[in-house]
């Protein structure tokens, strides 16, 4: 993939061992869900061990919100990320009956949603901020909006709303630094 940003060498390529490593540290003790997950991978995975460009990331990204990964990376990785938090979301959903007539756990529950949310935002403006950044403000926003709009407003399914923002993009003028 070619990308205006300095990639690292061969030589300084993680193994497949250290990327679980960082998938099943981070993709397990990541609260907030897979949007939190994402911006922490993000941080972790292309600004601190710089493993990736941005352009990479973001269509990996892109393309992991429309297919499940095929190769030995992406299966090394989904284990890593989902078995240990997924038997700690069956314990907890099997202590969640219980919870039910608890008032600081409900409080505690309702705090957690709110701060799901906005990391949600977070995640979504640290996907954004590059192509924003980069001149494409009014594209950026049009696409937001309009992605938003039809998936909140309108119900449409996340799948149709990617795939219609794919298509929109291709066709929408991209500003040059």
């Amino acid at each position: 993939m070619a990308s205006s940003e300095t990639l690292p060498d061969a030589d300084a390529a993680p193994s497949l061992s250290r990327i679980a490593d960082a998938f099943a540290r981070y993709g397990n003790f990541t609260l907030g869900g897979g949007s939190a997950t994402v911006a922490v991978l993000h941080r972790e995975v292309l600004e601190k061990r710089k493993w990736i460009s941005n352009d990479d990331f973001t269509l990996c990204f892109a393309l992991a919100r429309l297919t499940p990964g095929t190769n030995l990376l992406a299966f090394a990785a989904l284990l890593a990320a989902s078995i240990p938090c997924a038997l700690i979301v069956i314990a907890l959903t099997a202590l969640f009956d219980r919870w039910q007539d608890n008032s600081i756990a409900q409080a505690a529950i309702h705090g957690a949603v709110a701060a799901a949310v906005a990391i949600t935002a977070k995640t979504s403006w640290t996907i954004a901020k590059p192509h924003y950044k980069s001149g494409n403000r009014l594209r950026v926003i049009l696409i937001g909006a309009a992605a938003f709009g039809l998936s909140v407003g309108l119900g449409v399914p996340a799948i149709q709303v990617l795939l219609l923002a794919g298509v929109v993009g291709t066709f929408l003028p991209i500003a040059r630094p």
